[in-house]
């Protein structure tokens, strides 16, 4: 009966093990009964905390509104943002001037491209227009919704015909430029003007 009882006896042992391993399991897990919701982006985003090693750069007073992107998007850079989208703008606008319709395809909306290629095939292009400088006057707005980033920005460039500086035009802009918070992409799509 000697070998009978150690078998009993092992099996009380393991059986105190596993319920101890499971309480503990269970104190360090948590336990799921079925009824929470998933949360949405929004309130995921909501609930988020801003890290507290993330550190966001000091932001000019025009450039402010950036600061709600930082908040949200956790690898956005807004010097490399203003620099792309000052060389977009110039992209944009030269290619426009030049009718290069294949070129603006892949910078902007559709519904932008579309308003784009009508002024092109109105001829209200000028082929002999150059910069002659371009500034981001400061952030209009940005926000946060459905997923994506859209930052509008002010521009203000200085354009002048057939390379005469006293032709030079001022013009000012509200360019709005959006990406998908997920994109692997580091381009962002014009998708209004």
């Amino acid at each position: 009966m000697v070998y009978g009882d150690l078998q009993f006896f092992d099996i009380i042992v393991f059986a105190v093990i596993a319920v101890f391993l499971i309480y503990r399991l269970r104190n360090v897990l948590g336990k799921r009964t079925g009824y929470q919701k998933k949360p949405t982006t929004n309130q995921y985003l909501a609930e988020k905390e801003v890290p507290t090693k993330k550190n966001i750069p000091q932001l000019k007073d025009n450039e402010q509104k950036l600061l709600k992107i930082y908040e949200a998007v956790e690898d956005f850079d807004h010097k490399s943002f203003l620099d792309g989208a000052k060389k977009a703008f110039e992209m944009i606008i030269t290619a426009y001037n030049q009718g290069e319709k294949k070129t603006l395809k892949g910078l902007v909306s559709k519904d932008v491209f579309t308003a784009f290629e009508k002024a092109i095939d109105n001829k209200t292009n000028n082929p002999k227009s150059e910069f002659y400088s371009l500034i981001i006057d400061g952030v209009e707005n940005a926000k946060f919704e459905n997923n994506s980033v859209k930052i509008t920005l002010r521009f203000i460039s200085e354009q002048f015909i057939n390379n005469d500086e006293n032709s030079v035009i001022k013009k000012q802009d509200l360019w709005t430029f959006e990406k998908k918070v997920d994109s692997k992409s580091p381009e962002w799509i014009l998708i209004s003007t």
